[in-house]
């Protein structure tokens, strides 16, 4: 079971997230004890505990979950029934009963169940604040008396962090806002939401664009509100719904004033507003700018579903593989570089990032300024960065990420790759030209149900035609067209078409192609025509749980094949297990470790490379 010392994975390897636990148990965060890891233990109790310390800021000392917090079922009776709570917080490290502040519910209840329940025990103590949180829906209830003694009862936009009150919901500073600590469980929330609330929306797409939308109104407010200002994007207690609404929709006009070439002038956000207000809620503390994930990919693999990426052989690349793959390939300030399956725009967004460090590396040593920096940096973004997917939507959010974070949007295009360039638009073809990248990376649709069809265009490729082995012989190339034949398998050809000569390109691939008789043909082809400069077999859960393909990063230059070693890796660890949860491990130390290979390939792949050795 993940998350419980002792467990395994296939392989037997052991996996840990905490201190050494027995197996079937999982040590609880606050009181370090160790607590049976049932389903809503290890997906709700533990998951909202986590969220209190890291991003509500509460210190352990003010939070109670073993031995649980009791409620009283009868107040002013001592020996009355009391009903367990699974978290409570209280305003003092004394823990008494009268300082209990909030009380979280985690059981598998539906909204309205959870209500009640917390009702219940909110009237029976002193707590002002519920939480009903299953693992994938959460609701913030808040208590006060009105001045006939009543109960009345309010939905809170989120719950006040240490040290504020109710009334500072809504209210923090740009400057106040923090990284999130784990952005994709937060998006998993808001789309069970919307999933069984959001009016108007029924496909997981209308769902991704409603809140790309408004994830990048977030964006655009943390990059242009000053510090101490209070952001656009927020909601605060008691804000009438029509007002957050208001301000997201004036909002969202700038981002399309700012951006005409990535949203239409008539484009929404298609959010009713009590959705659009939960929305602002769930996100408004954070600072996304900050995180050190791919936002908007996080985002897309929450509200599309592996379901619809399945089909269409999307399967978005975990960010450390594409930082290893941008590590080893080192882009230059001065080298152009394209992904010509762009999806989401991870491998653009990293490459871009990884050569705005180096330019800022420079920019420190010569002197520059702040702006003649940032003018440098949209110059080579505009310059020298090229994306290409046959996915509008996907282009659309590659176009806009990038604009957020820096432009470079005007090189990405909507575009079939394996079409033939003559059919591409002419802004396409006048800014993407075959041979004319020091840089491709690229992680291409595979699969076994996809297939490219059409003799106009395989007929562009040498790996479109038929090959053949007679028995006992080599494979050779036939003169005829093939009928059809695997994206992956093209992809290669015409990633190699984008180079110029000396160019370097790192794909992912499925490791199929190089183990398998049948595709001896597609190894004749690369190491009779160019250098292969490494081989990387990924672990299998690499792509778990959306595909089970096992794959590999297959690192070649464009330059007739040397006698030069070829630079072999396997990496046994990804960060992950089969079920997408952390790999960690507890060393002697205490200290716990991430288990995942892929940096340290990079680490020893990149100095052995002399890309720029003729600098």
């Amino acid at each position: 079971m993940d998350g419980v010392a002792g467990a395994t994975d296939q392989r037997g390897r052991m996996l840990v997230t905490e201190e050494e636990t027995r197996d079937g148990y999982v040590r609880d965060i606050v009181s370090g004890r160790e607590v049976r890891a049932t389903p809503e233990e290890v997906e709700a109790v533990q998951v909202f505990a986590r969220r209190l310390i890291e991003d509500f800021d509460y210190p352990k000392s003010h939070i109670q979950t073993r031995p649980q917090f009791r409620v009283r079922a009868r107040p002013s009776e001592e020996r009355a029934r009391t009903y367990p709570v699974d978290i409570a917080v209280f305003s003092a490290e004394r823990k008494l009963e009268d300082d209990v502040d909030i009380i979280v519910e985690c059981k598998r209840k539906n909204r309205s169940d959870g209500e009640k329940q917390l009702k219940l025990y909110l009237s029976m103590s002193s707590a002002r604040i519920g939480v009903w949180f299953n693992g994938d829906d959460h609701l913030y209830l808040y208590k006060r008396y009105k001045t006939d003694g009543t109960l009345e009862w309010s939905v809170l936009p989120n719950i006040p962090k240490f040290g504020q009150t109710v009334e500072d919901i809504g209210l923090l500073k740009r400057r106040e806002l923090q990284a999130p600590t784990d952005l994709k469980a937060h998006f998993r929330t808001i789309r069970n939401y919307l999933a069984g609330n959001a009016t108007g929306i029924t496909r997981d797409q209308s769902l991704a664009e409603a809140i790309m939308s408004l994830l990048f109104c977030k964006i655009y407010d943390e990059l242009n509100t000053p510090p101490e200002d209070l952001p656009r994007f927020r909601t605060a207690v008691d804000e009438p719904v029509e007002r957050v609404f208001s301000r997201a929709t004036e909002l969202f006009q700038h981002v399309k004033e700012e951006y005409p070439d990535v949203f239409q002038e008539h484009e929404i956000i298609a959010l009713d507003p009590e959705s659009l207000q939960y929305v602002v809620g769930e996100l408004q503390n954070f600072a996304i700018t900050e995180s050190s994930r791919d936002a908007i990919g996080d985002a897309f693999e929450v509200f599309i579903g592996p379901a619809v990426r399945g089909e269409e052989g999307q399967f978005f690349t975990p960010r450390n593989v594409v930082q290893m793959m941008v590590d080893i390939l080192d882009p230059q300030p001065n080298e152009t570089l394209i992904d010509p399956s762009c999806g989401s725009g991870g491998f653009l967004v990293v490459a871009l990032e990884h050569v705005w460090k180096k330019m800022e590396n420079q920019g420190e040593r010569n002197g520059w300024s702040e702006t003649v920096l940032e003018r440098r940096k949209r110059e080579v973004a505009s310059r020298g960065f090229r994306g290409l997917d046959k996915d509008s939507f996907l282009t659309k959010v590659t176009k806009a990420y990038m604009a957020i974070i820096g432009d470079g949007r005007g090189g990405v295009f909507c575009e079939d790759s394996l079409a033939e360039p003559q059919n591409w638009s002419a802004m396409t073809q006048e800014r993407t030209k075959l041979g004319s990248f020091d840089v491709v990376i690229t992680n291409p649709p595979f699969g076994s149900k996809i297939k490219v069809t059409g003799r106009q265009k395989l007929s562009q490729y040498r790996l479109g035609h038929r090959w053949r082995q007679p028995r006992g012989e080599d494979w050779r190339e036939e003169g005829s067209v093939r009928t059809d034949q695997s994206p992956q398998v093209l992809f290669i050809e015409r990633c190699i078409q984008l180079l110029k000569p000396g160019g370097r390109l790192g794909i992912v691939l499925p490791e199929s192609l190089f183990g398998m008789s049948n595709y001896g043909y597609v190894q004749k082809y690369l190491l009779e025509n160019f250098k292969l400069i490494s081989f990387i077999s990924l672990p299998d859960e690499v792509f778990q749980p959306y595909t089970h393909a096992k794959t590999c990063v297959v690192i070649l230059e464009n330059s007739p094949p040397s006698d030069d070693d070829i630079h072999m890796a396997i990496a046994d660890w990804c960060g992950h297990d089969s079920r997408g949860k952390p790999t960690n491990r507890v060393n002697d130390d205490g200290s716990i470790e991430l288990l995942d290979d892929l940096p340290k390939i990079a680490e020893n792949l990149a100095p052995l490379m002399d890309w720029h050795s003729n600098d």
